[in-house]
């Protein structure tokens, strides 16, 4: 009997380190958070967003971050493979649920971040918004996530869980009655699952809404900015501090189960933020959400894990949110097999200062007749909220060439000056286009980058 109880003392200690040597995982999305908003980013914080700010004070503020499309769904599809979304072409948004195609959502010959740290033994969460498919096939349960809270579609009130009745809130398969903010509540279920997992390692994807239009905010918040007179600019305001308490409100539940050690953690925004129709400001970037200007695929990217990651790090180097996931798989443990031919590079070496290099010669876009490639300092673009069939075959010619070190707004177009580094990179561009499929569903919203739309679309 004693020889029973050393036996299974034995098992649980080693149990328990197994699962102590993997890290949980954290990744909080914000939706139409532009580059310039956040403290942490340099600006003038009219918005005090200490919760998120911590992230990069405890961790690396890449400068230079960015996402493989300038708009919802395309980013959230890059993110959860690894790969570049228009290589299986997930392109462009769907439109609403009533109106999308039928064959819209992630494709299901994709693997997901999820399915392979569920694989790993990880618990797995998605919480909030997923843009990815309505159909069944696509829901989360479905792609590797042992639990959901939130919509399907691409924007949701934050005060009606049933106001869309295409697009409800949901637990699990079954609809929501009522909420109380979903940004509130959306923390809330984050630090629940966190604390419901706490004896293994889990995989949480915390994709707020916020602060996505609609614009509403709870008295709680707004009472914070009576300062601000632009009834606009002072909704979004409190969306934003709404956002950062639920990151601080996530975050202490890590700390108070004593993980915080244990924790990766990463926070990005899907795309620039969409600023005459929300305020989201992009500070000195050119352009908007839905354009491949820098103002558009240029986002905030922090990264902390205490202990692992030195504090307190700003790199300029260019990174793309197609590296979270298999730097997820590396922290984790798992090894990458080249048949799965990520895009994405494991951020690791160079968040811990190992590798010096950097983690990408070149980064891509294409997003219909825009596109945009970015080359050390130098980048090519095609942009303008371009006009026209989306479905029409793209080209690289009439790019702008910039160079981002010397001129971050995009204000000098120096093609005309340097014709053998425009050659470089237009080839190098046409190269990568060559290997992609053709969109599998059209544009719904072209005039998204500025606050007008072509169709109702969310």
């Amino acid at each position: 009997m004693k020889f029973s109880l050393i036996l299974a003392a034995t098992f649980l200690s080693f149990a328990t380190l197994a699962s102590a040597a993997k890290p949980n995982v954290l990744v909080i999305l914000a939706d139409d958070l532009g580059w310039g908003e956040l403290g942490c980013q340099g600006f003038t914080q009219q918005i005090p967003t200490p919760n998120i700010d911590s992230i990069a004070k405890n961790g690396v503020r890449f400068t230079s971050g960015y996402v493989s499309g300038p708009y919802c769904s395309p980013t959230r599809a890059g993110f959860m493979t690894g790969r570049y979304q228009q290589r299986f072409g997930h392109e462009f948004n769907p439109g609403p649920a009533e109106a999308a195609v039928p064959n819209f959502g992630l494709p299901l010959t994709e693997t997901t971040i999820a399915d392979r740290l569920k694989g790993a033994g990880y618990a797995t969460a998605w919480i909030g918004k997923s843009h990815l498919g309505y159909q069944p096939q696509f829901h989360p349960l479905k792609r590797g996530f042992d639990y959901f809270y939130g919509f399907l579609g691409g924007a949701h009130s934050y005060l009606d869980a049933q106001e869309d009745k295409a697009n409800p809130i949901f637990q699990g398969t079954e609809s929501v009655a009522k909420i109380e903010y979903t940004t509130d509540t959306f923390a809330s279920e984050a630090a629940g699952f966190i604390e419901r997992s706490k004896d293994k390692p889990w995989f949480v994807y915390l994709a707020f809404n916020a602060v996505h239009s609609p614009l509403q905010a709870t008295e709680k918040y707004l009472s914070r900015f009576s300062s601000i007179s632009d009834p606009k600019r002072k909704n979004f305001a409190a969306m934003l501090s709404a956002m950062d308490d639920g990151v601080g409100s996530v975050m202490s539940k890590i700390r108070e189960l004593g993980q915080e050690e244990n924790t990766l953690v990463v926070f990005f925004s899907d795309n620039g933020g969409p600023t005459p129709s929300t305020t989201s400001q992009n500070g000195s970037l050119r352009g908007y959400k839905a354009q491949t200007w820098e103002g558009g695929v240029r986002v905030p990217y922090l990264m902390q894990w205490k202990g692992s990651i030195p504090a307190g790090q700003v790199d300029d180097r260019p990174v793309i949110q197609l590296d979270i996931h298999p730097t997820a798989l590396a922290a984790a443990g798992v090894n990458t097999d080249p048949s799965w031919k990520l895009d994405g590079v494991n951020l690791l070496p160079f968040a811990t200062g190992k590798d010096k290099a950097a983690p990408h010669d070149s980064l891509y876009w294409r997003f219909g007749q825009q596109i945009a490639l970015r080359q050390g300092d130098w980048k090519i673009v095609k942009a303008n909220d371009m006009e026209g069939d989306a479905l029409s075959k793209p080209g690289a010619e009439g790019v702008a060439l910039y160079n981002l070190k010397d001129d971050i707004g995009e204000k000098a177009n120096l093609a005309a000056v340097q014709p053998e580094k425009l050659k470089q990179l237009t080839e190098a561009w046409n190269a990568w286009n060559s290997q992609l499929m053709k969109p599998q569903w059209g544009r719904m919203d072209k005039k998204a980058g500025k606050g007008k739309k072509k169709k109702k679309a969310k």
